[in-house]
Protein backbone atom coordinates (compact mmCIF):
# COMPACT_ATOMS: atom_id res chain seq x y z
CA UNK A 1 0.00 0.00 0.00
CA UNK A 2 1.56 3.51 -0.98
CA UNK A 3 1.35 5.76 2.10
CA UNK A 4 0.92 8.34 -1.01
CA UNK A 5 -2.52 7.47 -1.62
CA UNK A 6 -3.43 5.56 1.59
CA UNK A 7 -7.14 7.54 2.88
CA UNK A 8 -6.51 10.17 -0.37
CA UNK A 9 -9.68 10.31 -2.18
CA UNK A 10 -9.23 10.40 -5.85
CA UNK A 11 -12.05 11.19 -8.35
CA UNK A 12 -11.24 9.94 -11.77
CA UNK A 13 -13.88 10.85 -14.92
CA UNK A 14 -14.45 7.68 -17.20
CA UNK A 15 -13.69 4.80 -15.19
CA UNK A 16 -15.77 1.87 -17.10
CA UNK A 17 -12.67 1.00 -19.77
CA UNK A 18 -9.31 1.19 -20.85
CA UNK A 19 -7.10 3.43 -19.02
CA UNK A 20 -10.02 5.02 -16.59
CA UNK A 21 -10.42 1.38 -15.17
CA UNK A 22 -6.67 0.55 -14.63
CA UNK A 23 -6.53 3.67 -12.85
CA UNK A 24 -9.37 3.33 -10.24
CA UNK A 25 -8.25 -0.14 -9.75
CA UNK A 26 -4.32 0.70 -9.11
CA UNK A 27 -5.67 3.54 -6.83
CA UNK A 28 -7.74 1.51 -5.11
CA UNK A 29 -4.95 -1.20 -4.42
CA UNK A 30 -2.89 1.57 -2.98
CA UNK A 31 -5.57 2.49 -0.25
CA UNK A 32 -7.31 5.15 -2.33
CA UNK A 33 -11.09 6.04 -1.35
CA UNK A 34 -11.86 6.38 -5.33
CA UNK A 35 -14.72 7.96 -7.65
CA UNK A 36 -15.65 7.18 -10.50
CA UNK A 37 -18.16 8.20 -13.22
CA UNK A 38 -19.18 7.21 -16.97
CA UNK A 39 -22.58 7.12 -18.19
CA UNK A 40 -23.74 3.59 -16.72
CA UNK A 41 -23.42 3.12 -13.19
CA UNK A 42 -24.11 -0.40 -14.01
CA UNK A 43 -21.17 -1.00 -16.69
CA UNK A 44 -19.23 0.86 -14.27
CA UNK A 45 -19.63 -1.77 -11.26
CA UNK A 46 -19.80 -4.81 -13.95
CA UNK A 47 -15.99 -3.56 -14.88
CA UNK A 48 -15.02 -2.83 -11.14
CA UNK A 49 -16.51 -4.79 -9.02
CA UNK A 50 -17.81 -3.95 -5.65
CA UNK A 51 -15.35 -1.61 -2.95
CA UNK A 52 -16.39 -0.22 0.26
CA UNK A 53 -13.73 2.41 -1.05
CA UNK A 54 -15.55 2.96 -4.51
CA UNK A 55 -18.16 5.35 -5.49
CA UNK A 56 -19.46 4.81 -8.96
CA UNK A 57 -21.82 8.30 -10.36
CA UNK A 58 -23.54 8.08 -13.51
CA UNK A 59 -22.56 11.73 -15.31
CA UNK A 60 -21.40 12.81 -18.85
CA UNK A 61 -18.63 14.51 -18.79
CA UNK A 62 -20.01 17.18 -21.47
CA UNK A 63 -22.46 18.67 -19.19
CA UNK A 64 -21.69 21.10 -16.78
CA UNK A 65 -24.55 20.14 -14.57
CA UNK A 66 -23.13 16.35 -14.89
CA UNK A 67 -19.45 17.68 -13.55
CA UNK A 68 -21.42 19.99 -10.96
CA UNK A 69 -23.33 17.18 -9.52
CA UNK A 70 -20.41 14.40 -9.25
CA UNK A 71 -17.91 16.65 -7.54
CA UNK A 72 -20.83 17.45 -5.25
CA UNK A 73 -21.80 14.14 -4.50
CA UNK A 74 -18.25 12.85 -3.90
CA UNK A 75 -17.78 15.66 -1.37
CA UNK A 76 -21.29 14.91 0.00
CA UNK A 77 -19.80 11.39 0.89
CA UNK A 78 -15.91 11.76 1.38
CA UNK A 79 -16.39 15.50 2.52
CA UNK A 80 -12.62 16.03 0.46
CA UNK A 81 -11.14 15.66 -2.76
CA UNK A 82 -7.10 14.85 -3.37
CA UNK A 83 -6.41 14.30 -6.17
CA UNK A 84 -8.60 15.13 -9.53
CA UNK A 85 -8.00 13.10 -12.87
CA UNK A 86 -9.41 14.31 -16.08
CA UNK A 87 -9.11 11.41 -18.22
CA UNK A 88 -12.10 10.81 -19.58
CA UNK A 89 -12.34 11.03 -23.74
CA UNK A 90 -12.72 10.11 -27.51
CA UNK A 91 -10.85 9.95 -30.00
CA UNK A 92 -11.82 10.38 -33.85
CA UNK A 93 -10.43 9.19 -37.42
CA UNK A 94 -11.46 10.62 -40.46
CA UNK A 95 -10.14 13.49 -43.09
CA UNK A 96 -11.33 16.82 -42.17
CA UNK A 97 -13.00 18.02 -45.18
CA UNK A 98 -14.89 14.93 -44.66
CA UNK A 99 -15.95 14.78 -41.05
CA UNK A 100 -19.33 16.54 -40.15
CA UNK A 101 -18.75 19.67 -37.45
CA UNK A 102 -20.37 17.72 -35.02
CA UNK A 103 -18.04 15.41 -34.61
CA UNK A 104 -15.52 17.61 -33.63
CA UNK A 105 -17.44 19.42 -31.67
CA UNK A 106 -18.01 16.29 -29.52
CA UNK A 107 -14.58 15.82 -28.90
CA UNK A 108 -13.86 19.36 -27.64
CA UNK A 109 -17.17 18.72 -25.30
CA UNK A 110 -15.48 15.69 -23.85
CA UNK A 111 -11.88 16.16 -23.84
CA UNK A 112 -11.83 19.57 -23.56
CA UNK A 113 -15.13 20.76 -21.40
CA UNK A 114 -15.72 17.88 -19.42
CA UNK A 115 -12.07 18.67 -18.06
CA UNK A 116 -12.58 22.53 -17.58
CA UNK A 117 -16.73 21.55 -15.59
CA UNK A 118 -15.09 18.80 -13.45
CA UNK A 119 -11.77 21.11 -12.38
CA UNK A 120 -13.96 23.73 -11.79
CA UNK A 121 -16.23 22.54 -9.50
CA UNK A 122 -13.07 20.25 -7.78
CA UNK A 123 -11.05 23.00 -7.52
CA UNK A 124 -12.37 24.54 -3.81
CA UNK A 125 -11.90 21.16 -2.54
CA UNK A 126 -8.31 20.42 -4.21
CA UNK A 127 -6.97 23.64 -2.91
CA UNK A 128 -7.81 22.62 0.45
CA UNK A 129 -6.27 19.65 0.41
CA UNK A 130 -3.13 20.89 -1.27
CA UNK A 131 -3.67 18.24 -4.19
CA UNK A 132 -3.39 17.69 -7.19
CA UNK A 133 -5.13 18.23 -10.91
CA UNK A 134 -4.60 15.76 -13.79
CA UNK A 135 -5.15 15.88 -17.50
CA UNK A 136 -4.65 12.49 -19.40
CA UNK A 137 -3.28 14.15 -22.98
CA UNK A 138 -1.78 12.66 -25.45
CA UNK A 139 0.94 13.15 -27.95
CA UNK A 140 -1.60 14.23 -30.25
CA UNK A 141 -1.42 17.84 -27.44
CA UNK A 142 2.10 18.01 -28.54
CA UNK A 143 2.26 17.22 -32.34
CA UNK A 144 -1.31 17.32 -34.37
CA UNK A 145 -2.06 14.01 -35.97
CA UNK A 146 -3.77 14.19 -39.62
CA UNK A 147 -7.06 12.54 -39.26
CA UNK A 148 -7.47 13.72 -35.73
CA UNK A 149 -8.39 17.32 -35.83
CA UNK A 150 -10.24 17.16 -33.38
CA UNK A 151 -8.64 15.10 -31.11
CA UNK A 152 -5.85 16.93 -31.37
CA UNK A 153 -7.21 20.51 -30.89
CA UNK A 154 -8.62 18.93 -27.78
CA UNK A 155 -5.23 17.70 -26.29
CA UNK A 156 -3.73 21.18 -27.26
CA UNK A 157 -6.68 23.08 -25.70
CA UNK A 158 -6.32 20.85 -22.22
CA UNK A 159 -2.49 21.33 -22.33
CA UNK A 160 -2.86 25.19 -22.24
CA UNK A 161 -5.86 25.12 -20.08
CA UNK A 162 -3.40 23.47 -17.76
CA UNK A 163 -0.59 24.91 -17.88
CA UNK A 164 -2.21 28.61 -17.13
CA UNK A 165 -4.44 27.14 -14.34
CA UNK A 166 -0.54 25.80 -13.29
CA UNK A 167 0.70 29.21 -12.88
CA UNK A 168 -2.16 30.67 -11.50
CA UNK A 169 -2.06 28.20 -8.36
CA UNK A 170 1.72 28.34 -8.30
CA UNK A 171 1.44 30.06 -4.58
CA UNK A 172 -1.39 27.70 -3.28
CA UNK A 173 0.68 24.46 -2.79
CA UNK A 174 -2.28 22.79 -5.88
CA UNK A 175 0.03 20.70 -8.16
CA UNK A 176 -1.49 20.71 -12.13
CA UNK A 177 0.26 18.26 -14.21
CA UNK A 178 -0.62 16.29 -17.48
CA UNK A 179 0.22 13.42 -18.77
CA UNK A 180 0.93 12.28 -22.31
CA UNK A 181 0.61 8.35 -23.52
CA UNK A 182 1.78 7.05 -26.62
CA UNK A 183 -0.59 4.42 -28.13
CA UNK A 184 -2.27 2.09 -25.19
CA UNK A 185 -3.82 -1.30 -25.62
CA UNK A 186 -7.74 0.43 -24.60
CA UNK A 187 -10.94 0.25 -26.66
CA UNK A 188 -10.05 4.09 -27.49
CA UNK A 189 -9.60 3.17 -31.28
CA UNK A 190 -12.88 0.82 -31.54
CA UNK A 191 -14.84 3.49 -30.07
CA UNK A 192 -13.35 6.75 -32.11
CA UNK A 193 -15.53 8.99 -34.07
CA UNK A 194 -15.23 8.18 -38.03
CA UNK A 195 -16.69 11.08 -40.40
CA UNK A 196 -20.24 10.64 -39.43
CA UNK A 197 -19.75 10.44 -35.68
CA UNK A 198 -20.51 6.93 -35.54
CA UNK A 199 -17.93 4.69 -33.52
CA UNK A 200 -15.31 3.24 -35.95
CA UNK A 201 -16.09 -0.61 -34.37
CA UNK A 202 -12.57 -1.72 -34.80
CA UNK A 203 -8.63 -0.65 -34.33
CA UNK A 204 -6.10 0.01 -37.36
CA UNK A 205 -3.53 -1.26 -34.58
CA UNK A 206 -2.15 -4.47 -33.47
CA UNK A 207 -3.41 -3.92 -29.55
CA UNK A 208 -1.40 -6.70 -28.20
CA UNK A 209 1.94 -4.26 -29.33
CA UNK A 210 0.94 -1.47 -27.17
CA UNK A 211 1.56 -0.20 -23.36
CA UNK A 212 -1.19 -1.92 -21.37
CA UNK A 213 -3.49 0.02 -19.67
CA UNK A 214 -2.09 -1.04 -16.52
CA UNK A 215 1.30 -0.23 -17.13
CA UNK A 216 0.16 3.08 -17.74
CA UNK A 217 -2.24 3.99 -15.02
CA UNK A 218 1.30 2.50 -12.42
CA UNK A 219 2.97 5.67 -14.43
CA UNK A 220 0.51 8.26 -14.00
CA UNK A 221 0.12 7.12 -10.05
CA UNK A 222 3.65 7.20 -9.43
CA UNK A 223 4.22 10.59 -11.40
CA UNK A 224 1.29 12.19 -9.33
CA UNK A 225 3.33 11.01 -6.13
CA UNK A 226 6.38 12.40 -7.41
CA UNK A 227 4.42 15.83 -8.13
CA UNK A 228 5.74 15.18 -11.72
CA UNK A 229 5.60 18.63 -14.12
CA UNK A 230 4.64 16.23 -17.50
CA UNK A 231 5.28 12.81 -18.17
CA UNK A 232 5.39 11.71 -21.87
CA UNK A 233 5.56 7.78 -22.43
CA UNK A 234 6.78 5.54 -24.78
CA UNK A 235 10.10 5.84 -26.77
CA UNK A 236 8.05 6.69 -29.74
CA UNK A 237 6.10 9.28 -27.91
CA UNK A 238 9.58 11.07 -26.62
CA UNK A 239 10.75 11.21 -30.12
CA UNK A 240 7.82 12.38 -32.09
CA UNK A 241 7.55 15.20 -29.66
CA UNK A 242 11.63 16.02 -29.63
CA UNK A 243 11.65 15.65 -33.43
CA UNK A 244 8.51 17.86 -33.63
CA UNK A 245 10.28 20.34 -31.81
CA UNK A 246 13.89 20.90 -33.16
CA UNK A 247 12.82 19.55 -37.19
CA UNK A 248 9.31 20.55 -37.50
CA UNK A 249 9.01 20.14 -41.48
CA UNK A 250 10.87 16.86 -41.15
CA UNK A 251 7.79 15.94 -38.39
CA UNK A 252 5.42 16.97 -41.08
CA UNK A 253 6.92 14.40 -43.58
CA UNK A 254 7.69 11.77 -40.79
CA UNK A 255 4.04 11.73 -39.05
CA UNK A 256 2.34 11.94 -42.80
CA UNK A 257 4.03 8.85 -44.06
CA UNK A 258 3.16 6.84 -40.15
CA UNK A 259 -0.72 7.45 -40.94
CA UNK A 260 -0.54 7.32 -44.65
CA UNK A 261 0.24 2.97 -43.57
CA UNK A 262 -2.25 2.59 -41.10
CA UNK A 263 -4.80 -0.15 -42.52
CA UNK A 264 -7.31 2.12 -44.50
CA UNK A 265 -6.02 5.19 -43.81
CA UNK A 266 -8.09 8.15 -44.76
CA UNK A 267 -4.73 9.91 -46.18
CA UNK A 268 -4.36 7.47 -48.78
CA UNK A 269 -6.79 9.76 -51.17
CA UNK A 270 -3.97 12.70 -50.54
CA UNK A 271 -1.57 10.45 -51.58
Amino acid sequence: MSLAFSGKVVVITGGSSGIGKALALASLARGAKVAVCGRSVEKLETALGKNDNLFCVKADVSREEDCKNYMDAVVKKWSQIDVLINNAGISMRALFEEADLSVLKELMDINFWGAVYCTKFALPYIKKQKGVILGVSSIAGNRGLPCRTGYSASKFALQGFLESLRTELLQTGVHVMWVCPGFIASNIRNVARGANGSAQGETPLDESKLMSAEECARIILNGIERRKRTIVMTAQGKLTVLINKLFPSLADSMVFKHFLNEPDSPLKGYN
